[in-house]
C-alpha cells in the first residue's frame, strides 16, 4: 500500500481562489481587507515567512502593510505600534512575526493585539474561544490541518488522534480542534515514554515537534492519516518534516508531504482569518 498524498498546494489554490472572489466583493464596497505584519530584527527565516505572507495578500486582493523594525526596538515602541494598528480602520488583521528579540515579552505583545484583529489566533481570548467552542480565530497551522482532513472527507468522530507536540501555536490548539470534531485525542511530547505505543493505536497522527525522523514506519498503524507539521533540513540541506516520508508513505493511508503540505495551508488560513475579520468589521458598519 502506498499512501494518498494530501496536496497542500492544490487545496490552498482552491481556497485562495475563494478568498480572491470574496475580497473583490468587499473591495467593491469600499472595504478592502487589510493585514499589517510587524517584523522585528533580521532573522532570515522570519524574513522569508513575512515575504510570503505579504505576497499572498497582494496576490489575492488584500491590502498589506509590512513594518520592518531593528532588533533594538524597545518593547514600549512595539506596543505603541500595535496600539496604533488596533485603532486603524484600514487594518483588520495584525500579525507580529515570531520569534521576537529576547528583551521583548512576547506574550505581552500578543495580548496587546485587539482580539478582533488577532488573525494569528494566539491571544488568550482566541484560545479561550477555541477551548469553549465559541466563535473566534483559530491558529492558522492547526486550522489548515483540519481543512486538509476535511478535504479528503475524513470522519473524525470516534477516531483516535495522536498529536505529537504541545506548543500553544500548534499542539494544544490542534488537540482542541480534533476534540471539537469528536475524536478521542492523546497528546504526546518530550516526556512521553514509549511514543510508538501511542502512535501505533492512532487513526490520525499530527506530528509537530520540529525533529527530523521522529515518526518512523514501524510506529504507524496501516491505513492511518499522517499530517506532518515539522519543518527541518536533512543532511543535504533539503527541506523535510518530522516524518520519515519515504518509509511512512508505504504504511499510511494518507500523508502530507514537506514541502507542499501543511506549509501553504498556514498562509491560506491567515488570508481567510483576515478576510473574515474584514467581513465582521464591514458588517458592524452595515456595509456587508
Amino acid at each position: 500500500m502506498t499512501a494518498h498524498i494530501i496536496d497542500g498546494n492544490a487545496l490552498s489554490a482552491q481556497l485562495r481562489a475563494d478568498v480572491s472572489a470574496r475580497a473583490a466583493l468587499l473591495t467593491e464596497r469600499g472595504f478592502k481587507p487589510g493585514l499589517a505584519v510587524l517584523l522585528v530584527g533580521d532573522d532570515p527565516a522570519s524574513a522569508v515567512y513575512v515575504r510570503n505572507k505579504v505576497k499572498a495578500c497582494q496576490d489575492h486582493g488584500l491590502h498589506s502593510v509590512l513594518e520592518r523594525h531593528p532588533a533594538t526596538l524597545s518593547e514600549a515602541s512595539l506596543l505603541a505600534r500595535v496600539q496604533a494598528l488596533n485603532a486603524d480602520p484600514a487594518i483588520h488583521g495584525i500579525l507580529v512575526q515570531l520569534p521576537l528579540p529576547a528583551h521583548i515579552d512576547t506574550q505581552r505583545i500578543i495580548e496587546a493585539i485587539a482580539p478582533h484583529k488577532d488573525v494569528d489566533g494566539f491571544h488568550v481570548a482566541s484560545a479561550g474561544a477555541l477551548m469553549t467552542g465559541l466563535p473566534g480565530f483559530w491558529p492558522c497551522t492547526p486550522h489548515g490541518c483540519m481543512k486538509m482532513l476535511e478535504s479528503i472527507g475524513y470522519e473524525l468522530r470516534g477516531k483516535h488522534a495522536v498529536v505529537i507536540g504541545r506548543s500553544n501555536i500548534v499542539g494544544k490548539p490542534m488537540a482542541l480542534m480534533l476534540l471539537q470534531a469528536h475524536a478521542t485525542v492523546t497528546i504526546c511530547h518530550s516526556a512521553t515514554p514509549n511514543l510508538a505505543h501511542h502512535t501505533r493505536q492512532a487513526d490520525v497522527i499530527v506530528c509537530a515537534v520540529g525533529r527530523r525522523g521522529l515518526l518512523l514506519a514501524d510506529m504507524v498503524k496501516p491505513g492511518s492519516v499522517v499530517i506532518d507539521v515539522g519543518m527541518n533540513r536533512d543532511q543535504a540541506g533539503k527541506l523535510c518534516g518530522d516524518v520519515d516520508f519515504e518509509g511512512v508513505r508505504l504504511v499510511a493511508g494518507y500523508i502530507t508531504p514537506v514541502p507542499g503540505g501543511v506549509g501553504p495551508m498556514t498562509i491560506t488560513m491567515l488570508l481567510i482569518n483576515t478576510l473574515e475579520a474584514a467581513q465582521a468589521s464591514a458588517a458592524a458598519e452595515g456595509q456587508a
